[in-house]
């Protein structure tokens, strides 16, 4: 193992994950992931991301909606 490289350490931690869909965003709040401490990485189960898959296609109500601003970077045209 390289000495000069960090070892990689990850914590289990409760996170929203944001997903685009079709121009709208989707949020889903409380979803378990490893995320590593040095880079803020977050790692998802197989099982989880099957879940949050589910979630998106499907015909669930949300518990709430939120409202949200939208900015443009500058110097985009």
């Amino acid at each position: 193992m390289n000495k000069n490289v960090p070892e990689e350490r990850f914590v289990e931690q409760r996170v929203a994950y944001t997903l685009e869909i079709d121009g709208r965003f989707v949020i889903v709040e409380n979803v378990p992931a490893r995320v590593s401490e040095r880079t803020g990485e977050r790692l998802f189960s197989p099982e989880t991301v099957e879940s949050l898959q589910r979630i998106f296609w499907g015909t669930r109500t949300p518990k709430r909606v939120v409202q949200t601003p939208v900015f443009e970077y500058p110097g985009v045209r």
